[in-house]
């Protein structure tokens, strides 16, 4: 009986774990949405019933989430009437000019180089099992193009968002959402250096295998150096090792 009762115990809070992590998921999205200017100031947040739906979770994770976002000023509540944006919890979303040069596309390697490392660090320290089920689930769609020669850009940057997001850091999930589209211009253009090198797609695929395993182990030091290595790489075959002056200019793929 005691064994029972002490594996009863260890599923409840397993369970109770489990919910902590996805309302922490929930928090974060909406935190995200409200702070980029998603909502309004003084606009009604969703019903905690189409909340449920939209992420898929049960409406006590809803209300965990509600309450941290009104604990930190976010939202507040009016009663039967809903959750609704505080004007101080606006801010101006974080962003960067369109990327102009070609110039500019290393600058942005050489920014990703000193955020991305750190961030899988941080990732490997301090991931719950939400974190690595997202960054898994990036990972599986990259192994499928790779089987089939192609190079998704959507989930090369999806895999390393959930790292961002992982870090239980939100600045640097913020960065990567406000580097997206600069992000994607080197994507695109390194997804087509590869599809012409022998292997170039499958050695890029082991590369992101091997960040993710380091993140699970829990390996703080390889995930910084992997993503480090696998950062430098992508940069270095777009620019062959050349680091260019912001007196040469040129567009992106130029």
């Amino acid at each position: 009986m005691a064994s029972v009762a002490r594996n009863g115990t260890a599923r409840r809070k397993a369970a109770a774990a489990n919910r902590k992590s996805l309302s922490e998921v929930v928090f974060d999205r909406l935190m995200h949405a409200i702070k980029s200017g998603a909502y309004a100031p003084d606009e009604r947040l969703p019903t905690e019933h189409d909340l449920a739906a939209e992420f898929q979770v049960s409406r006590p994770v809803i209300r965990e989430a509600l309450k941290r976002l009104r604990d930190q000023g976010l939202i507040y509540s009016r009663r039967g009437a809903g959750s609704f944006v505080r004007q101080s919890g606006i801010r101006q979303p974080l962003g960067f000019g369109p990327l102009e040069s070609i110039v500019g596309l290393q600058r942005c390697y050489e920014f990703r180089l000193t955020l991305e490392p750190q961030a899988a660090a941080a990732a490997a320290e301090r991931h719950d099992a939400t974190g690595l089920a997202e960054i898994a689930a990036a990972l599986d769609l990259m192994r499928d193009a790779t089987a089939r020669q192609r190079h998704r850009e959507d989930a090369d940057f999806a895999f390393h968002t959930a790292i961002a997001q992982a870090s239980d850091n939100q600045y640097f999930a913020t960065a990567m959402a406000a580097l997206k589209d600069h992000i994607a211009v080197g994507m695109h253009f390194h997804g087509a250096s590869l599809q012409v090198t022998p292997d170039g797609l499958e050695q890029v695929f082991r590369e992101h295998k091997a960040i993710y395993e380091a993140i699970r182990d829990r390996n703080a030091e390889l995930a910084r150096e992997l993503m480090h290595k696998h950062l430098s790489g992508s940069r270095d075959r777009l620019f062959e090792g050349r680091r260019l002056s912001l007196a040469e200019g040129g567009e992106p793929g130029g």
